[in-house]
């Protein structure tokens, strides 16, 4: 089924082109080095400033529709790719690891030619970035500035740490923790993406991005959340060399303490971290559109 919905959607919408709110919008699908469909999306002016979204473990990447139809209205063109196994992406039964996910964003980036692009990367789009700035260097020249948000350097904790490491850190699982989730995945999947969200999202809301996650399977997603999971990022953050701002939340699932870490090791990086009443969750994207928004497109326009 999730292949013949992959099939149908590329077929009618292969190439196409609409204008919702008066944007150019296109379709269409990158393949992979290694053979893979993936679906995207680009919303704006073809001559905009380029910027592109990525999701984080299990999403889809019509959750940044609020960012997209903001700046696309804003004059940039607004890339979105569903990741392999996401959304409306083939699923294949191999290659759910950040190399391979890396690999994937480099086919992305250098198939539809962007240059001079913002990437903003959510969760496990951070890591996917960290992993291509990290085997690419060939490609690095395409990056123009970088948009983390809300992803800690290490996710599992390492219980030989001193006192205190693993909270500066905000690794926010123990091994055992991180092997029994990926072990329950079809029951720990709906009370772990609530807990992303404040109390104040909606039902609907929940439900539909709880949707969108349920589009993966819970094997291919446990065995990605096990690479993702195990993955120490902490050399590539010196290495970084494009004008980062790192975003995170006072009440999201990882503490700011990790996120205020990432950005303390980036030359130059700005950081901000929403508030409790700015409603900020591990979604803040969505749930505070207006300010995530201006937030990203002040960072990415002003004069240096």
């Amino acid at each position: 089924m999730r292949f013949l919905r992959f099939i149908a959607l590329t077929v009618q919408m292969l190439g196409a082109s609409a204008t919702p709110g008066h944007q150019h919008v296109t379709t269409g699908t990158v393949k992979t080095s290694d053979g893979i469909n993936l679906l995207y999306n680009q919303t704006g002016p073809r001559n905009g400033q380029d910027i592109l979204f990525i999701t984080g473990w299990r999403q889809a990447q019509v959750e940044w529709r609020k960012q997209t139809e903001y700046f696309a209205s804003a004059g940039f063109r607004v890339t979105t790719y569903d990741m392999r196994g996401h959304g409306d992406s083939e699923e294949p039964e191999f290659g759910y690891r950040m190399s391979r996910f890396a690999a994937d964003l480099n086919d992305v980036l250098t198939k539809l030619n962007l240059r001079k692009v913002t990437i903003v990367g959510h969760s496990m789009g951070c890591s996917v970035t960290w992993a291509w700035w990290d085997q690419y260097p060939e490609s690095r020249n395409r990056a123009s500035h970088f948009v983390f948000v809300d992803q800690s350097a290490v996710i599992v904790a390492d219980p030989t740490w001193p006192a205190g490491q693993a909270e500066q850190l905000s690794a926010i699982f123990s091994p055992t923790a991180a092997y029994e989730l990926a072990a329950d995945m079809a029951n720990q999947l709906a009370p772990l993406v609530k807990s992303m969200f404040t109390a104040a999202v909606s039902e609907a809301d929940y439900d539909w991005v709880l949707a969108q996650n349920r589009k993966m399977t819970d094997a291919h997603s446990a065995a990605l959340f096990l690479d993702h999971s195990s993955r120490d990022w902490r050399d590539v953050f010196p290495r970084i060399t494009v004008p980062t701002l790192v975003i995170g939340g006072e009440v999201s699932v990882f503490p700011p303490a990790g996120i205020e870490w990432i950005a303390g090791q980036i030359p130059g990086a700005e950081k901000y971290i929403f508030s409790a009443a700015e409603k900020g969750s591990h979604f803040m994207f969505w749930e505070n559109p207006t300010k995530f928004n201006s937030l990203v497109k002040d960072f990415v326009t002003k004069k240096k």
